[in-house]
């Protein structure tokens, strides 16, 4: 008989209450950070796309360090088997099939806790995640296709968040706080957010007793001081928190209030979670095959790190849970067709078996949050045509305008619900 995850981890800190401490300094280690990044970004790992040997090793490298923290898995107690750190599940990719390639990839996610001091609050989780997968050789998303099929290492994107994970994950095995913190190393992030989206569908702790998700994605290559935070409005708690942590660091923050966006904290928003996702920039390697491991500021990603580490410890130590907000819509999130509607929803980009589309979510004040479309719902008509997937749902879009009122037809729960929507101005 399977025990409950609660269970699993009283018998670890049992089993660990006599191991002998973490080793490494109280704060971030930049050496510690910039040898991370260096690892997976080598080119011994060819850039760790999903499903390939390189995004294997990856996963091994991440599972072992976990381990080696004494991390507690989310399966049954195990020693050497690195499998029970793994999340398995089979990457999809529409974007794949669609140009005849192979689309059905296994890969997993990697999971560890560190356990919390009160036994209270054991199943109110703050998960801790980033994706550590790129895109391999492949120019499918690439910014420099006509490079061919050469090796994109990722090393700020994002070798340099699994490092920022791995390091906080040290920092807390170091120093427990009161709540449990879960870390997760998500793969198909590339592909579309599929490694967070097959978390959240099959969460292996209780999601919805979960207070926060803490995101990284792109955090190595810190310039001018100058640190992006989105998600700051999804919680009423988040802003004065961040303002008050800062005022040790003294970061040029920028806050965007949007839980949705183009990382894995968009799947765990989807869910009603308050996220933060943190990131340094942009820049000219994004996508390319120049983006190695010399150009990242490991210094700057330290100071990210313990900045974040800050904000993670206030959150797991707070007597009470955040007041989750769901944020205003600021700018569209699907792709540009046709005449310019809008409806507002937020697709899974995984490849289905062409019975529709499913939601992720929906922006609030959305024409979709209007008309009362909801996360897990599948759009199978638009307007009287078929949909069977993202491709279809934007060829049926296209045909129309803004102000538009139109019968959309979804499934949930198993059954056919049509809604009737009045479609807004991309944007706008």
């Amino acid at each position: 008989m399977r025990r409950p995850f609660v269970a699993l981890l009283l018998v670890a800190a049992c089993r660990n209450a006599a191991s002998t401490p973490i080793p490494g300094p109280a704060a971030a280690d930049s050496s510690a950070i910039r040898r991370d990044i260096a690892w997976l970004a080598d080119d011994r790992r060819e850039g760790r796309g999903t499903g390939t040997a390189g995004d294997d090793s990856a996963a091994a490298f991440i599972a072992r360090r976990f381990a080696a923290l004494r991390l507690s898995p989310v399966g049954a107690p195990c020693e050497r088997d690195l499998g029970c750190w793994y999340q398995p599940y089979t990457a999809r990719s529409l974007v794949l099939q669609r140009a005849g390639k192979r689309f059905e990839l296994p890969t997993r996610n990697v999971v560890g806790v560190v356990r919390g001091t009160n036994p209270a609050l054991a199943t109110e989780f703050v998960i801790v995640g980033a994706h550590y997968d790129h895109l391999g050789r492949d120019t499918i998303g690439a910014l420099d296709p006509d490079a061919g099929a050469v090796i994109r290492n990722g090393a700020d994107d994002n070798a340099s968040g699994t490092a920022a994970v791995l390091e906080l994950a040290r920092l807390f095995a170091r120093q427990p706080a009161q709540r449990p913190i879960l870390f997760v190393a998500f793969s198909g992030e590339e592909m579309g957010l599929l490694g967070s989206a097959h978390f959240v569908a099959q969460p292996p702790v209780p999601i919805g007793q979960s207070i926060a998700m803490v995101n990284f994605d792109m955090v190595g290559r810190l310039d001018r001081e100058q640190l992006q935070i989105f998600g700051t409005a999804t919680a009423a708690e988040f802003p004065a928190l961040l303002d008050e942590t800062n005022t040790k660091y003294k970061f040029r923050l920028t806050a965007n209030g949007d839980g949705f966006g183009r990382s894995d904290h968009s799947s765990f928003y989807g869910k009603d979670l308050p996220v933060l996702h943190f990131f340094s920039g942009t820049h000219g390697d994004y996508h390319r095959a120049s983006d190695d491991v010399e150009r990242i500021n490991a210094a700057g990603e330290a100071r990210i790190v313990d900045f974040a580490a800050d904000v993670i410890r206030a959150l797991a130590n707070r007597g009470t849970r955040l007041t989750f907000q769901k944020t205003p819509e600021r700018t569209a999130a699907q792709p540009r067709a046709g005449r310019g509607a809008y409806l507002g929803s937020i697709p899974d980009m995984a490849a289905g078996d062409g019975t529709g589309l499913r939601l992720t979510g929906v922006r609030a004040g959305s024409p979709a949050d209007v008309a009362g479309l909801k996360a897990d719902d599948i759009i199978v008509e638009f307007g009287g045509m078929k949909v069977g997937d993202l491709y279809q749902y934007t060829d049926a879009i296209a045909a129309y305008a803004p102000g538009d009122t139109v019968k959309v037809v979804v499934l949930r729960a198993g059954q056919r619900v049509p809604v009737t929507v009045v479609l807004g101005r991309r944007g706008g």
